[in-house]
C-alpha cells in the first residue's frame, strides 16, 4: 500500500521546488498544470494540480512519523541546508503524546511535520489532547516561512 496526497497549488513551480526540498527528490512527472512525487520512505504518492487556491480549508495539516529524535534531527538539518525555515519543538505534548517535531510550510501555507512518538501522555493531568495548529500562527508561505508558534 502507498498512500495518495492531492494538494492544490496556486504557483506549480514554487511548489515543486519547495517539496524537492522537503523530500529530497525530483518530481517524476512534470507537466504544465500537474507534478508527482514518488516517495519511497515512507511511500507516498504525492501530486501537485494547479489551482486557484483558497488560503485555509479543511487541512490541518500534513506528517511524517519517523522512528527516532535522531531522524526528525536529521530531517530538520537537511530542510535547514535546502533552506527551508523551519520550527523544531522538543518534548511537546501533543495528541495524548510526548513528541518530537520539526514544522515547514509550503508555499500555500499547507503545514507539514516529521515527528516521533516518546511516549504517551494520556490521563496526565497535564494531557494535550490536539495537535499544535500551525494555522493559529503567522506564516508567508511565499517565503516558505513558519514563524513564533505553539
Amino acid at each position: 500500500m502507498k498512500t495518495h496526497i492531492s494538494l492544490k497549488v496556486s504557483d506549480l513551480n514554487s511548489s515543486i521546488d519547495f517539496y524537492k526540498k522537503m523530500l529530497g527528490i525530483d518530481p517524476v512527472k512534470v507537466k504544465s498544470d500537474y507534478a508527482k512525487f514518488d516517495v519511497n520512505d515512507p511511500p507516498l504518492n504525492l501530486t501537485l494540480n494547479s489551482s486557484k487556491v483558497v488560503a485555509g480549508g479543511q487541512l490541518s495539516h500534513l506528517g511524517l512519523q519517523v522512528a527516532s529524535t535522531d531522524d526528525v534531527d536529521a530531517i530538520a538539518r537537511r530542510w535547514a541546508d535546502e533552506g527551508l525555515l523551519t520550527l523544531e519543538e522538543k518534548q511537546t505534548d501533543c495528541c495524548y503524546a510526548l513528541q518530537d517535531k520539526v514544522w515547514v510550510a509550503d508555499p500555500d501555507g499547507a503545514h507539514w511535520e516529521v515527528f516521533t512518538v516518546l511516549g504517551d501522555t494520556e490521563g496526565r493531568k497535564d494531557e494535550a489532547s490536539q495537535c499544535c495548529e500551525l494555522n493559529a500562527c503567522e506564516t508567508e508561505p511565499a517565503a516558505q516561512s513558519v514563524t513564533g508558534c505553539c
